[in-house]
């Protein structure tokens, strides 16, 4: 990976002790090169001022100023993509989420007891994420994920073989599933689309991919922003008409039928595509369960996670949605379905409610 210009890095952390961790981490790739390592956002701000990063790894709670101002400052000023280095703890999760809506592309998270040790650990997370980041187009941001980890990369086959689709006549009497996957950048998408939405649609599953701890928060703030009802999926979970269910980070979801009801199940198990939740095996449940009777929308993400599951729907009959690249954060996900040939329309971020309403 060393042909092209580095990628300029920025480390802004006020623990002497992870920057350090960071930055050995970082300057190990030879397509890397940290530029600087800051204590808080006005020092960081001071060197970037001559030598500005291609990426900004950040902490959220920091001296002077906190991470999120400099994060809406640098936004506003210079849009540039942001990783967060952030800690598991709840406040430090609900400080990231409120990172991620204003505009970061990725988290790493970092527990507060052993972070030198977690962050070598995590070396190639951070290196995932710090490429991820400089690839994205923080243009299309909208003031979110998360990151592919270093594993076998496994197909949907890990959680759920393949079978055929529901049958035709089982299809006709159940409700209209609408189905969602999405990752770098996801966050503020999803929120662009679902608070479009009416309170009374189709039921909605949606696999955004983010760490532990953060989807209940990122669940639950868009729950206070839509007209739908949208919560953090949990094991049998109904999927009804108003009401949108993200899967747990760190968990799969499957869409079941229980009678003429459709469910959900939460389940542990491999990394899927490197991810989990994983899109595919999301989709792949839906194309088997539902068949016809679903709408699938894959959106910004980097990788191809959800390309083969949304190719499954559309063989199984259902209607498939693609976010074009013009809107995508990372145009990823969404290329990859293209490619397979299981898209049936590509139309930008803010026209895909319409697809939605229209569906359903």
């Amino acid at each position: 990976m060393a042909n092209g210009p580095k990628i300029r890095v920025m480390i802004v952390d006020d623990s002497a002790v992870v920057r350090q961790v960071i930055r050995e981490n970082l300057e190990r790739e030879p397509d890397i090169q940290v530029i600087g390592a800051a204590a808080d956002p006005l020092f960081a701000l001071d060197r970037m001022r001559t030598n500005w990063p291609d990426v900004i790894t950040l902490d959220v709670e920091m001296p002077r100023m906190d991470g999120i101002t400099f994060l809406r400052k640098i936004m506003a000023e210079h849009p540039t993509p942001v990783v967060i280095c952030s800690s598991l703890a709840e406040k430090g999760a609900e400080t990231t989420m409120e990172a991620l809506a204003a505009g970061a592309v990725a988290i790493i998270t970092k527990p507060k007891m052993g972070v030198k040790q977690f962050l070598q650990d995590a070396s190639n997370d951070l290196v995932t994420a710090v490429r991820s980041a400089a690839r994205s187009n923080v243009r299309n941001i909208h003031p979110s994920c998360t990151l592919a980890a270093p594993s076998p990369k496994l197909t949907a086959d890990a959680m759920l073989a393949a079978r055929a689709a529901a049958s035709t006549a089982m299809s006709k009497t159940t409700e209209s599933i609408i189905a969602i996957g999405t990752s770098t950048g996801g966050t503020q998408a999803l929120e662009a689309v679902l608070t479009m939405l009416p309170g009374v649609c189709p039921g909605i599953v949606v696999v955004q991919h983010m760490p532990e701890k953060f989807t209940a928060l990122f669940a639950e703030r868009l729950n206070s922003l839509c007209q739908l009802e949208v919560r953090e999926a949990q094991n049998n979970d109904r999927v009804i008409p108003g009401r949108a269910l993200i899967a747990p980070g760190g968990r799969h979801m499957l869409l079941r039928r229980s009678g003429a009801q459709y469910i959900v199940e939460v389940a542990d198990g491999p990394l899927v595509n490197r991810h989990k939740p994983s899109v595919d095996v999301l989709f792949r449940s839906v194309a088997q369960v539902a068949g016809k009777n679903a709408l699938g929308i894959i959106m910004t993400g980097m990788g191809d996670d959800g390309a083969r599951g949304l190719l499954e729907m559309h063989q199984a009959g259902a209607q498939t949605v693609a976010e074009d690249e013009s809107t995508c954060v990372v145009f990823g996900m969404p290329k990859e379905a293209i490619k397979l040939g299981g898209v049936d329309k590509i139309v930008p971020l803010d026209l895909i409610a319409r697809e939605i309403i229209a569906y359903g």
